[in-house]
C-alpha cells in the first residue's frame, strides 16, 4: 500500500526549476546556504513527501529488502513489465506514520483510495536516475558535483577566494544599500515631520481665513448700513482744494456735483429728525464750500458775457465752447442763489439783445446797397407806355436795366435752393448786379431764422431745466425783438411802393417756407414774426393786384362804344392784343407759385376779378370789328388760345380751374369762327 502511496506522490508535478541540480535526499547533506533538509524542504514542498518517504524506507527495512524493494519500484516506474510483489505486514500504516511525524492529519481509508483510484497509467510512467547507485548509497551520496550527480571535488584555494572575494563585493553592497536606504529613511522621515507642520501651518491659514472672513462679511455689512450715512455727512479734502483754487474744467464741474449731491442731501436731513453730530459739524463747512463755488461761477459767467461784448466776436463759437460745455454751472447758481442766476441771466439777454441788433443792423446795411429793379405805378398791366427803371433802397431813382414785370422765369429759382445760404454782408457790399426785391427778403429773413434758431436752441440747453420753457420764451422774445422791428422794418421798405406782383408772391411764399421750417425745428418763439411778415405782405399784394384790375378796367373805359369806320375797320388785326401776352404771363407766374395753394388764399380772389376785367376787356375791343362777326370772334380765340397756351404748362389746383375756364371760351369762339 505505500508504494501505491508512493505512486500517488509521484504524480505530483515537482516545482524545482528546469536546469536547476537533482534534490540530494542524503540526510548528512547540507545546503550551500547551511539550512538543514527540512529548511530545504519547507522551500521545496514538491520534494517533501519523497524525502519523508525515502528516510523512512531506511530506518525501516534492511538495505537489501530496501535496495531490492525501491529497485522493483523503480522498474515498474520506469515501465518495467515486473510485477508487484507484495510483503506481509501488520504494522501501522507507514504513510500515517510520516503525516503524524510531519504534523499531518492522517488519511482516513476513503481519502487514500480516492488518492490511489486517481493515480493513471500516465503517472506510473515515470523515469528516475540514481546515477547508478543504490538506493542506500543515493540516500548517503554528497551533493552532485559538477561533473555529474554523485561525484565530489574538493574546492581549490583560488576559487575559495574568488568566492570569498564576491560574497565580500555583494557584503559591501548590500551595506552600501543599506546605508542608501538609511540615509532614504532619514529623508522620509524628515519629510513626513514637515509634512505634518505644514499642514498645521495650512489648518491654521485656515482658521485664520474663515475668521477673516467672518468680519469681512461683518464689515461688509456695517459699511452696507452706514457707508450711505458716512458719504452723506463727509467731504473729500480733494473736492474742497478743487473747488477753492484749481481752474474750471471738466474735473471742476465732477467737484461741483459732489459738493450738490452734499448739499442737497445736508438740506434733506437738516429739515428731518435725523440732526446729528456729523451733519453739524459739516454745515459749516458745506456752506462756505457752496458760497466759494457760487462765487467762482459768478466770475466766471460774467467773464463769458463780457467776451460776447467785444467786437468781431462769434457769439457762437462762446456759446458752443464756454457756456453750453459748463451748462451745469447756471444750474447750480440756480439751485443755492437764484437771485445771482436772474441777475446774470438779464446781463446775458442784454447783451445777447445788443449783440443781434447791431450784426443784422450791420447786415441790413449792406443788403441795401444791392441794385434792386423798381417797379411802380406805370409797370401795371393796363399802362402801355411801361419805363424801365431801376433803385438803390434810400437812394434817388436812376435809369436801370431793362425788366420784365409780368414774366416770373428763374426768379422761381429761390423757392427751389433751399440749400443755399445767406449771402454774406462783404459780398452783398461787392454785388454789382441788379437784382428784385424778393432777393433781399430772403437774403434778410433767412440769416434772421437761422440765427434765431442757434439761440433758441441756445437758451432752451443752457437754461434748461433751471427756467421752464415759458421763461425761456419770454427770454427769447426780449433778446430778438429788435431785431424782428429791424426785419419787419426792411420788408415795409421793400413793399411800399413796389407793384411787382409776382415779387410780393414770391417773399409770401418765401415767408411759408420760412413759416413751416421753424415748425420742423419746433422753434414756436419765432412765429410771431412770421406771422406779422406775412400780414405785411398779403395786403400789399392784394393792392397791387387791384392797381394791375384798376388799370385794365380803365383801359377798358377807354374804348370807344361804337365800332370805327369801315376803313379803319379793315385795318385791324385778329392778332392778340399786347395786354393779353402780359396777362398769360402774369396769370402763369402766379399760377406757377401756386401750386400748393388752397382756395382761401387771398392772391385767388385778385386773380379771379382780373381775369373778368381782362374778358371785359376783349371783349369790349371786339367791338371795334364792327359787324363782321366772324373776325371779331377769330380775335377772340386768338387771345384765349394764347393765354392757354402761356399757362399749360403750369400745375396745381388752382392751375387746372384757370385752364379749364380758358379753355371752354377757346373752345367757344372756335366752333363759332
Amino acid at each position: 500500500m505505500w508504494l501505491d502511496r508512493l505512486a500517488a506522490q509521484a504524480t505530483t508535478p515537482s516545482t524545482t526549476p528546469p536546469g536547476s541540480r537533482a534534490y540530494s535526499p542524503s540526510p548528512g547533506r547540507r545546503t550551500p546556504s547551511g539550512l538543514g533538509p527540512y529548511v530545504t524542504s519547507q522551500q521545496r514542498p514538491g520534494l517533501v513527501a519523497r524525502t519523508s518517504s525515502f528516510q523512512s524506507l531506511a530506518s525501516n527495512v534492511s538495505n537489501d529488502s530496501s535496495t531490492s524493494s525501491l529497485l522493483a519500484y523503480s522498474r515498474k516506474a520506469n515501465g518495467s513489465a515486473l510485477k508487484q510483489s507484495t510483503t506481509a505486514y501488520n504494522g501501522p500504516d507507514p504513510v500515517n506514520v510520516l503525516q503524524r511525524l510531519l504534523g499531518e492529519e492522517p488519511e482516513t481509508a476513503a481519502t487514500a483510495k480516492r488518492a490511489a483510484e486517481s493515480v493513471t497509467e500516465d503517472a506510473l510512467d515515470l523515469d528516475f536516475d540514481f546515477g547508478g547507485l543504490s538506493l542506500t548509497e543515493l540516500a548517503h551520496a554528497e551533493d552532485y558535483g559538477e561533473d555529474g550527480p554523485g561525484v565530489h571535488r574538493t574546492q581549490t584555494v583560488e576559487e575559495y577566494e574568488n568566492d570569498k572575494t564576491k560574497f565580500e563585493d555583494l557584503h559591501r553592497s548590500i551595506r552600501g544599500c543599506d546605508e542608501v536606504l538609511s540615509s532614504v529613511e532619514t529623508n522620509l522621515t524628515s519629510f513626513r515631520n514637515d509634512l505634518a507642520n505644514v499642514s498645521a501651518d495650512i489648518e491654521t491659514l485656515q482658521a485664520r481665513s474663515t475668521a477673516l472672513n467672518v468680519r469681512l462679511e461683518n464689515r461688509k455689512a456695517v459699511e452696507k448700513g452706514l457707508g450711505p450715512v458716512v458719504e452723506e455727512i463727509s467731504v473729500s479734502p480733494v473736492v474742497v482744494s478743487m473747488i477753492a483754487e484749481s481752474h474750471i474744467d471738466e474735473a471742476w464741474l465732477k467737484a461741483l456735483a459732489e459738493v450738490d449731491k452734499r448739499a442737497t442731501a445736508y438740506k434733506k436731513n437738516a429739515a428731518g429728525a435725523q440732526n446729528s453730530k456729523g451733519l453739524q459739524d459739516l454745515g459749516p463747512l458745506l456752506e462756505k464750500l457752496v458760497i466759494k463755488a457760487v462765487e467762482r461761477i459768478r466770475d466766471f459767467l460774467v467773464a463769458q458775457v463780457k467776451a460776447l461784448r467785444s467786437p468781431h466776436i462769434n457769439a457762437q463759437i462762446i456759446q458752443q465752447q464756454n457756456f453750453l460745455r459748463f451748462k451745469d454751472l447756471f444750474s447750480f447758481l440756480h439751485r443755492h442763489h437764484a437771485q445771482l442766476a436772474n441777475e446774470i441771466s438779464l446781463a446775458y439777454q442784454n447783451t445777447m439783445r445788443w449783440y443781434y441788433l447791431n450784426q443784422f443792423t450791420r447786415y441790413e446795411a449792406a443788403l441795401k446797397k444791392l441794385k434792386l429793379h423798381n417797379l411802380d405805378k406805370t409797370d401795371v398791366l393796363g399802362n402801355e407806355d411801361t419805363s424801365r427803371k431801376g433803385t438803390v433802397l434810400g437812394s434817388a431813382k436812376i435809369s436801370g436795366p431793362p425788366h420784365d414785370a409780368f414774366n416770373l422765369g428763374r426768379r422761381i429759382d429761390l423757392l427751389k435752393t433751399r440749400d443755399q445760404g445767406a449771402i454774406s454782408s462783404y459780398l452783398a457790399e461787392e454785388e454789382k448786379s441788379t437784382h428784385y426785391l424778393e432777393v433781399t427778403f430772403r437774403n434778410f429773413n433767412l440769416a434772421l431764422i437761422d440765427n434765431a434758431t442757434s439761440e433758441y436752441t441756445f437758451l432752451a440747453s443752457f437754461f434748461s431745466p433751471a427756467l421752464s420753457y415759458s421763461a425761456i420764451n419770454k427770454n427769447f422774445t426780449y433778446i430778438f425783438d429788435p431785431t424782428f422791428a429791424l426785419g419787419q422794418a426792411l420788408t415795409k421798405t421793400l413793399i411800399t411802393d413796389t407793384y411787382d406782383a409776382l415779387g410780393l408772391l414770391l417773399c409770401v411764399r418765401l415767408n411759408q417756407h420760412f413759416q413751416f421750417e421753424l415748425q420742423r425745428r419746433k422753434m414756436p418763439a419765432a412765429d410771431s414774426y412770421v406771422n406779422a411778415t406775412a400780414m405785411l405782405l398779403w395786403p400789399r399784394l392784394q393792392v397791387v393786384m387791384s392797381a394791375h384790375a384798376e388799370s385794365v378796367r380803365t383801359l377798358t373805359s377807354a374804348l370807344p362804344t361804337k365800332p370805327p369806320p369801315k376803313a379803319e375797320q379793315a385795318k385791324l388785326s385778329a392778332a392778340p392784343h399786347v395786354a393779353t401776352q402780359r396777362f398769360g404771363q402774369l396769370v402763369h407766374g402766379i399760377l406757377a407759385l401756386s401750386t400748393e395753394a388752397g382756395d382761401d388764399e387771398p392772391v385767388v380772389t385778385s386773380l379771379r376779378r382780373l381775369r373778368s376785367e381782362m374778358e371785359a376787356f376783349l371783349t369790349k375791343y371786339s367791338i371795334a370789328f364792327g359787324t363782321d362777326k366772324r373776325k371779331r370772334e377769330r380775335f377772340l380765340y386768338n387771345n384765349y388760345s394764347l393765354i392757354l397756351t402761356i399757362i399749360s404748362d403750369t400745375t396745381g389746383k388752382l392751375a387746372e380751374e384757370e385752364q379749364e375756364h380758358f379753355e371752354g371760351l377757346k373752345a367757344a369762339f372756335q366752333e363759332a369762327s
